[in-house]
């Protein structure tokens, strides 16, 4: 997904707005097909907009924002999205279903105020030169 930025002229006056839109691979070859309107973003700075566009993708398939869970904006984005789908914009018929992740795969929902951790270990630096040890096999003899 990404934010494209749409400017209209009315009456000799000139609106910009801005749509999420997202890409979508079809019999005709790839599309690109508008999710919402995010009205006018230029009050953010433009360095956040990518960020925007990625909390309104994670929260549409499900994945919540585990740092900043009440972000109102984004979840009323999100609920605009649900509503127009649910009326049928946004759907083509030439857009092939999304894949399963996994045959019998569950989806889990994981509510991040009731998980706990005990036994903290570091996994920083000690980890990072094992896993480039295995990987350029040094263990190997030459």
């Amino acid at each position: 997904m990404y934010i494209r930025k749409s400017i209209r002229a009315y009456k000799g006056k000139t609106y910009t707005n801005y749509v999420l839109v997202e890409s979508v691979h079809t019999a005709k070859g790839p599309r690109q097909r508008t999710i919402c309107s995010l009205g006018d973003l230029s009050p953010r700075p433009r360095e956040q907009w990518l960020k925007l566009a990625c909390k309104i993708e994670d929260a549409l398939i499900g994945q919540g924002d585990l740092l900043d869970p009440d972000d109102r904006e984004v979840a009323d984005i999100v609920r605009r999205v649900r509503a127009r789908r649910a009326k049928g914009y946004g759907a083509k018929q030439d857009t092939p279903p999304a894949p399963p992740a996994r045959p019998g795969a569950a989806v889990i929902k994981v509510d991040p105020t009731r998980v706990a951790t005990e036994r903290h270990r570091e996994a920083g630096p000690v980890h990072v030169g094992r896993q480039f040890w295995l990987r350029l096999d040094l263990s190997r003899s030459t």
